[in-house]
């Protein structure tokens, strides 16, 4: 195949309505030109890391307007917009498998480049750690305040399915998959540069694994630990630990 050929088509002139209204020439401009990559995976990992910035982007204006539909107690529009958010961030954690077609060698040649950068910069990964505290002062001034409730009765003693728990389900769901994004960000970190290296230093690496052990929710977590201690005493007796001959294998062969 002709390489500088399609290369120039796949940039297109920027003249047309679809070009114009998407911006597309400065958009594909925002990558390097092939033969300034330092090798072919470069454009990959530019890539994946340009539209993670943007599916964050997208993140961050919808949560402002669940911000502000919570405000108004439009619970359903709110929770649409949930849903909106979370295939974002489910998105974002998909993508990531795409550097996995990458080499460690690939990738130490790029990280070259990259310097002392990491995720730990990317304006849209700060932006999204900050609004959680917003999100949560919006919902307890809203649907616990308002109703003069707390979780635990949103969760137990008052359970009714409503709207205050609905919310408090996205905010939750939202939660999770923003750790699990952390965490397939921690194994592709293992895959492609380890974690032990001495070029490190650590940072990096330790900033990522102390945030997998934060929540932004802590209280829709707790709750769940509480409740279970509370309806723990009606489980029934604890019954004895099992003898090695019921663990043994053999016996369920």
């Amino acid at each position: 195949m002709d390489r500088p050929t399609y290369q120039s088509m796949m940039r297109g002139n920027g003249q047309l309505d679809y070009e114009i209204y998407l911006n597309t020439e400065q958009l594909l401009a925002c990558q390097k030109e092939p033969d300034a990559l330092c090798n072919p995976d470069e454009l990959q990992f530019m890539i994946v890391h340009q539209i993670e910035e943007l599916w964050m982007k997208l993140m961050a204006n919808t949560l402002l307007d669940i911000d502000d539909e919570m405000r108004a107690r439009n619970t359903f529009k709110a929770l649409t917009l949930f849903r909106r958010v979370h295939i974002c961030q489910e998105m974002m954690s998909q993508q990531l498998s795409l550097l996995e077609t990458m080499s460690p060698k690939d990738y130490q040649e790029i990280r070259l480049l990259l310097g002392n950068g990491s995720g730990q910069e990317s304006p849209g990964f700060r932006v999204l750690l900050k609004m959680p505290k917003e999100l949560w002062a919006t919902y307890v001034d809203v649907y616990l305040d308002g109703g003069k409730r707390s979780v635990e009765h949103v969760y137990d003693s008052g359970y009714t399915h409503d709207d205050a728990y609905m919310i408090a389900e996205a905010l939750a769901e939202f939660d999770e998959l923003f750790q699990k994004f952390r965490h397939t960000h921690m194994q592709l970190i293992y895959r492609s540069i380890g974690v032990a290296a001495n070029s490190l230093k650590g940072r990096p690496v330790e900033i990522l694994r102390e945030g997998m052990k934060q929540k932004m929710f802590p209280e829709l977590w707790q709750v769940r630990a509480e409740m279970t201690d509370r309806w723990g005493g009606t489980y029934g007796h604890k019954r004895d630990k099992l003898s090695p001959s019921e663990t043994d294998d053999s016996d369920h062969a």
